[in-house]
């Protein structure tokens, strides 16, 4: 059967020689059977929590011209504020307004390939308006990098493999990200524009990612392999682990990435906060992958055969191995689909093309439905009460 729950994963038991190993079983679990899950005792200090939700929150009481000073169309980074319903996922609007940061690195220079524009500074609110906002986010992503780092160890050992397994896909200087995200409830919405869409259907990029749900607000859900949409509601002391496609693909779909998305709060409940974090790969892999054991391999065969259901999900596999040259390439057009407006102005050929791309993806959708509307029309044809048969009636 389809999971039809999240399972939680308490990491205390991860640090403790005894219980270790019904930890690293729990986890095969989860990664073989969800791709989704929370871990509560991560070792992330409580009141850099608490400081953390406050300054996220703070930064969308700033005024529509502080928080536009550091507009994401204004650098090439994709790091940055963006405006409500300024991102799209699955073709339609987000009706979200965030800033995403990542951990510091310097400009890339000229000779560097495209996709290293990723790897930029950040653009930081007013100091003046918001003095522990840099400090705060500093150290959290500080202390999150580490914790990244340490569970995919633990998922490579879940997978009978060496603790360093994936270390080679790291950088030594590994960019990681985060996003602080408000999702408005639905009165705040433009009346014609009232979408329950927080954000769209998609698979988290790269290894893994970690988030902290920074209010009460259901909204979370994730899609299991029946097609089904599970809730993942709030839970204090927990952040919510998904699986992202890079991992999926190191592992031979083994740890599957799963879909999930945000629905916008109901009129009335105030805005939703989120602050996801994601770990990141090196922009240079070249979607290698790791030699699974066999008897790992086995287990989730065994799975899917229990199942006997055909996978599905609302989302196309981004990293197919053979379409991009480096990661780098795969992620930067990801970005410019999901960011319209940075690429009109610092990817316009990239833009273009997607554009092109997406052009033919609706025509052949427009002409599978005109097959199927003419095949429904021919069947009733051949019935003789049919509009079909009575034209052909008329017409001989």
């Amino acid at each position: 059967m389809a999971f039809n729950s999240i399972p939680i994963l308490d990491l205390s038991l991860a640090r403790d020689a005894n219980t270790k190993p019904s930890f690293l079983e729990s986890l095969r679990s989860a990664l073989l059977e969800v791709g989704f899950l929370y871990v509560k005792n991560t070792g992330i200090d409580d009141e850099l929590i608490e400081h953390v939700i406050g300054q996220g929150k703070a930064f969308f009481d700033l005024p529509e011209d502080k928080k536009l000073e550091v507009q994401m169309k204004n650098a090439a980074s994709f790091l940055g504020y963006n405006k409500l319903g300024n991102e799209i996922t699955a073709l339609k609007t987000d009706w979200r307004e965030q800033i995403d940061l990542s951990t510091p690195h310097p400009l890339p220079t000229a000779s560097d390939p495209l996709y290293y524009n990723l790897l930029s500074p950040n653009q930081w609110p007013d100091p003046d308006h918001l003095p522990m906002f840099r400090p705060t986010f500093e150290s959290y992503m500080s202390q999150m990098s580490t914790l990244s780092t340490t569970f995919t160890s633990l998922i490579a050992e879940a997978l009978s493999l060496p603790p360093t397994a994936f270390s080679r896909f790291f950088d030594p200087d590994q960019q990681h990200k985060l996003k602080i995200v408000q999702y408005p409830d639905l009165s705040c919405l433009p009346a014609d524009q009232r979408s329950q869409q927080g954000v769209g259907p998609h698979k988290d990029s790269m290894l893994t990612s970690y988030l902290l749900q920074a209010s009460h607000h259901r909204g979370l859900q994730a899609q299991n392999l029946s097609g089904d949409w599970i809730d993942c509601p709030p839970i204090p002391g927990t952040l919510v682990v998904a699986i992202g496609q890079g991992l999926e693909a190191l592992t031979h779909g083994v740890c599957a990435s799963t879909t999930h998305r945000v629905l916008s709060p109901a009129a009335g409940q105030g805005p939703r906060f989120s602050i996801p974090f994601f770990q990141g790969v090196s922009y240079d892999a070249t979607f290698e992958t790791v030699d699974i054991p066999d008897e790992i391999m086995a287990m989730r065969s065994e799975i899917w055969r229990k199942r006997g259901v055909d996978r599905m999900d609302d989302v196309e596999f981004t990293f197919t191995k053979g379409r991009w040259g480096h990661l780098g390439d795969a992620t930067l057009t990801n970005r410019v689909k999901s960011h319209p407006d940075v690429g009109e102005r610092w990817y316009p050929d990239i833009l273009a093309k997607i554009r092109e791309e997406e052009k033919k993806v609706r025509q052949e959708k427009e002409r599978g439905r005109e097959a199927v509307t003419e095949h429904v029309r021919e069947e009733k044809g051949m019935d003789a009460t049919g509009p079909l048969a009575a034209m052909k009636e008329v017409t001989v």
